[in-house]
């Protein structure tokens, strides 16, 4: 039973309502600066999953070449497309919070959003490790900033952020489902590779909520995909070259 992955899930939807409701009687101010108070916490988490590195050379690949791959295949514009058609959808059952912002800072916003949401390191890992041995302490404890999170942005952008939940249940979900395949093949060396590539995303993205930076967070998400591969290859096969 997936009873993390639902949890954070429903975290988003609660406080993406919730957001929702209470946009209007918030300050622009005020969400202004809490907002960019997120964007610090989520360049802290992405430091500290940093700092958890071991083969450096294969995470700097994979965010190279999975950000690169991305580029190529326009992935952040298809991302931006889906977006707005989930705005769209949204927006005939609930007001949009639209809320002085322009359709490009509006569209950035979102992405972060999806990029914060659905790629986290920690929410992938978390549901790994949920399907392998049923522990969900993780995913209950991404779900208490999830919910601070999906409150203040939907007071900006409103009830679509409540509908993030649906793709990020599905990701999280296939993670849960392969796990028993996933997890095995995996040392506690590339996991934490793959916790630093998730760190990456998630300091690229607290530079895109302060708006230091506009980092291509949605192009990055195959770095995702490439860096357990990647980690494998260089322990396997070329550091028993170079040592």
């Amino acid at each position: 039973m997936p009873i993390g992955i639902i949890a954070n899930s429903l975290s988003v939807i609660v406080g993406g309502i919730v957001g929702m409701i209470a946009g209007n009687r918030l300050s622009a101010d005020f969400k202004e600066k809490l907002n960019m108070i997120f964007g610090i916490c989520a360049m802290g988490m992405g430091i500290s999953s940093i700092a958890l590195m071991e083969n450096m050379p294969a995470v700097i690949f994979a965010v190279i070449f999975g950000t690169s791959f991305g580029l190529l295949i326009h992935l952040g514009e298809k991302i931006n497309k889906a977006s707005k058609g989930m705005e769209t959808i949204i927006g005939k059952f609930m007001k949009s919070g639209n809320h002085g912002l322009s359709e490009k800072e509006f569209e950035d916003t979102l992405v972060t959003v999806i990029v914060l949401f659905c790629a986290s390191g920690t929410g992938i890992y978390g549901s790994i490790i949920s399907g392998m041995n049923g522990d969900h302490s993780i995913l209950i404890a991404k779900s208490i900033l999830d919910f601070f999170t999906a409150l203040i942005f939907a007071c900006i952008l409103g009830g679509v952020v409540a509908v993030i939940a649906i793709p990020q249940f599905l990701i999280f979900f296939l993670m849960f489902l392969l796990a028993g395949i996933i997890y095995p093949l995996t040392t506690s060396a590339i996991i934490n590779d793959f916790k630093a590539c998730g760190g990456f995303l998630l300091l690229a993205t607290g530079f895109r909520m302060i708006k230091v930076k506009m980092f291509p967070t949605a192009d990055m998400i195959p770095a995702m995909i490439l860096v357990m591969p990647c980690s494998w290859i260089w322990v396997t096969y070329i550091m028993p070259f170079v040592s």
